[in-house]
């Protein structure tokens, strides 16, 4: 996250204004204009496998540690994440 931060600063990316409404209260064509970050780690990593030359400044990644991490996670976590109840889940339909 700080390297993200620093690539955002070094790079002059304007975070957008600050969002001062309910986002819940939102009719979906204004809620189509906000922009919002991924909702699995699926699609997490599909972000980060095209977007991650600011972790290869200054050798602290490699691009074989950022193969290796997303290999190990869809190999091991999307499938074992997405198939299982979240515990909010749990909390909405088995706690009667």
């Amino acid at each position: 996250m700080l390297m993200a931060g620093l690539d955002g600063i070094e790079n002059k990316i304007d975070p957008g204004d600050p969002l001062d409404k309910n986002i819940y209260d939102l009719s979906p064509e204004e809620l189509a204009g906000v922009p919002s970050v991924p909702s699995s780690l699926e699609e997490a990593l599909n972000a980060l496998e095209e977007d991650h030359q600011y972790l290869l400044k200054g050798d602290v990644f490699t691009q074989d540690v950022i193969d290796t991490w997303l290999t190990y996670k869809r190999e091991n976590e999307v499938d074992a994440v997405r198939l299982r109840p979240h515990p909010y889940e749990f909390f909405l339909y088995y706690d009667i």
